[in-house]
């Protein structure tokens, strides 16, 4: 079962990190995805025989909590999220040929049989632990108690508890000199530079058990113990593919993939891929994985989406709008792969008209519709050609092999400025020859010979881009190789059609398809329109919650009111707290320590400050915490100039419940006192120079 071949040549590997269900999934899920799905398909047309990977991470203290919360069982909570990943990627049209939940018999076994060969092999023994656990991360935390998690700031937990320990100081040396041989092992550089940082300073023994909860996989042999979430998690890479089964088909699957070509993850749980994974693997005696490749991070106006921070984007919404499509596209041509990315519906709109509307929608509608108007929609013979044709094709010839070469090195936005520019050429080449229009001096014949050149070259070309593009846009590229007369474009490519893409494919008499639209432009309302689906899904989901009688999911949640308006008082920032609305029309009420200490008050420094448009009284800031930057709508536009608000050193509510408002989401409450009749607002400050991100107790 341990042993695998190790040629692999003709088959590839390519898994996404599966995603923990305690929130639904967005645009930065949809990213990592995509990406995985463009790979594949790029693979299949290869004619390499590939199985991509993807799932759902549904263990771990963080879900019973969070089920619990919600007032449902761990499993009916992680259940409903897995559902709705699995239904996204089918809205996105990915390929993925399994989808693994951590929740599964076939997973149990796996995670199982991965810790007693570990144990057995002398890795794993009993101890106990004391110290720091974020919850948030599943990880372990090495800092007095009290502290901030390194990686995400929320605080820790003191954890005491019986544990069985894994002996990760053992493979400090072996990792090392893994890495030095496998240079490519984890890209891109930089988190290389950081892992190898990481393990030089020394490696403790890692709890890999856990005793004060019980949703997750028990140790097999003492039960009372269930196998740290990370150890289960990870396992998913090797569990999918058959191991730990007692079935011939499972274990020929397991030989013929792994190890895997390329793990896909998000650069904040390198750590976790790239020093506990591999040395999961080698106390067990199993390959490691060939790559591990750490994308960015995809922003939204400039800020991490994140489901604490509250500004998350659905697929579901732009896909709605604009198809999914648009959106695979935007996504690989905006992004820098291994950088972090921007998102606004700006940029989206402007991405999709420019080159998908008027650019490369606008050019194949042009061309088959003169197909149909001119020739029947017939591919006419061509009969000489000139400059201009001898131009366009040594153009496409270079960037087929420009595009691939871009392509296999994972350079996806300049593969796609590559191939777009090709479609800039076949656009200006069909503006200039104008076929369409007969010289006064050229005879009719003559003006037939030049449409059926300019007609059939722009033709090919549009053929050359189309079957490139095809990984990254399938629909469209599908109906267009319909329209072109080519037939099903998805089995050309599962029967090796595209395994070479060269000059010359289309041929005199096909016949073209009816010219059909694309991509409609955009209008100036599109934006509008998805920021009013954001806002309605989330209406949904709160509605949805409270009829369950559970707690929504606070990365979707709003406050009750969702009209345009301002908010009320001036002051107001964010949704209040049903307990904290009565405590504040109740003065005379009184409150423990406890419930005091539920509220987390931060230091926070301005960076941005502006006027939110149409509104007297909104202010929008972007306000650093120190461990993160958020966004926080203000009051206080009629008593504070934006420009002066700028450094300045303010309070806010961190733990507050986010909201939307005039479309933008606010996440905190800045703190003001409340003066004078009006009850005009001061806000909080310091004499004293305080740190960004202190608490206040």
């Amino acid at each position: 079962m341990t042993e695998v071949s190790e040629s692999k040549q003709e088959r590839f590997y390519i898994t996404t990190p599966i995603y923990y269900v305690n929130a639904r999934p967005h645009l930065g899920h949809a990213y990592s995805t995509i990406v995985c799905d463009v790979i594949a398909r790029s693979k299949r047309a290869q004619g390499i025989e590939t199985w991509f990977l993807t799932g759902t991470d549904e263990h771990g203290q963080k879900i019973e909590r969070s089920a619990a919360q919600a007032g449902r069982s761990p499993a009916e909570f992680a259940a409903a999220i897995s559902g709705e990943f699995r239904a996204l990627w089918s809205r996105l049209n990915l390929t993925c040929d399994d989808f693994i939940r951590t929740t599964e018999l076939r997973h149990q076994r796996g995670v199982q049989k991965l810790f007693s060969d570990m144990r057995d092999r002398g890795f794993i023994y009993r101890g106990s632990y004391t110290g720091q656990y974020c919850v948030s991360d599943e990880l372990y935390v090495d800092a007095p108690p009290g502290s901030p998690c390194p990686d995400c700031g929320r605080p820790t937990e003191a954890v005491r508890e019986e544990n069985y320990f894994f002996k990760l100081s053992a493979f400090e040396r072996r990792l090392l000199e893994y890495y030095d041989e496998h240079p490519e092992f984890i890209q891109p550089e930089a988190r290389r530079n950081e892992v190898i940082a990481f393990v030089r300073s020394g490696l403790k023994d890692l709890s890999v058990s856990r005793t004060s909860f019980r949703w997750g996989i028990p140790v097999p042999g003492d039960e009372k113990h269930v196998i740290y979430v990370w150890m289960d998690a990870l396992a998913n890479y090797i569990t999918a593919l058959g191991y730990g089964s007692d079935d011939p088909v499972d274990q020929q699957r397991f030989q013929r993939f792994w190890p895997a070509d390329v793990h896909l993850i998000g650069k904040e749980i390198s750590r976790f891929h790239c020093v506990y994974w591999p040395a999961f693997l080698m106390a067990a005696g199993l390959p490691l994985p060939r790559s591990v490749v750490a994308n960015g991070w995809l922003l939204f106006d400039k800020s991490k989406m994140s489901k604490s921070v509250g500004n998350i984007v659905r697929a579901e919404t732009v896909a709605d709008v604009l198809g999914s499509d648009a959106l695979r596209y935007f996504l690989l041509r905006e992004i820098t792969f291994g950088q972090d990315g921007n998102f606004t519906f700006e940029s989206l709109v402007q991405r999709y008209n420019g080159d998908l509307a008027n650019g490369y929608g606008n050019l194949v509608s042009r061309v088959v519709a003169m197909m149909h108007r001119i020739f029947d929609g017939k591919m006419p013979e061509a009969t000489g050609h000139g400059d201009a044709e001898d131009a366009l094709q040594s153009k496409a010839i270079s960037v087929i092999t420009a595009f691939q070469a871009q392509f296999e090195a994972r350079e996806f936005s300049r593969a796609l400025e590559t191939l777009w520019g090709l479609v800039a050429v076949i656009d200006g080449y069909l503006t200039a020859a104008a076929p369409w229009k007969k010289p006064p001096e050229r005879s009719e014949d003559d003006h037939r010979r030049v449409q059926a050149r300019v007609l059939s070259f722009a033709a090919e070309a549009i053929r050359v881009v189309t079957a490139l593009a095809w990984p990254v846009m399938p629909e469209a590229t599908a109906k267009v190789w319909r329209q072109l007369g080519l037939g099903d474009l998805e089995q050309a490519a599962r029967t090796g059609k595209l395994k070479t893409i060269e000059w010359g494919g289309l041929q005199p008499g096909t016949v073209f398809a009816a010219p059909a639209p694309l991509f409609p432009r955009a209008e100036k309302d599109a934006i509008e329109r998805m920021l009013n689906l954001e806002n309605q899904n989330n209406q949904s989901a709160v509605a949805a919650a409270s009829q369950a009688g559970s707690t929504p999911d606070p990365a979707v949640s709003e406050a009750k009111t969702t009209t345009m308006s301002d908010p009320a008082p001036a002051s107001a920032i964010a949704s209040v707290p049903a307990p904290v609305q009565q405590a504040t029309e109740e003065m005379d009420a009184k409150i423990t320590i406890a419930d005091f200490a539920r509220v987390d008050l931060r230091v926070a420094q301005v960076l941005t400050a502006e006027r939110v448009p149409k509104s007297d009284k909104l202010l929008r800031l972007e306000v650093d915490l120190g461990y993160e930057k958020r966004q926080i709508l203000a009051g206080i536009a009629q008593h504070y100039e934006p420009e002066k608000l700028i450094g300045r050193k303010v309070v806010i509510v961190a733990n507050l419940a986010p909201r939307k408002m005039r479309g933008l989401e606010s996440n905190g409450m800045v703190v003001a006192a409340s003066v004078g009749d009006e009850g005009a607002p001061v806000l909080a400050g310091f004499l004293e120079d305080v740190p960004v991100g202190a608490r206040l107790k």
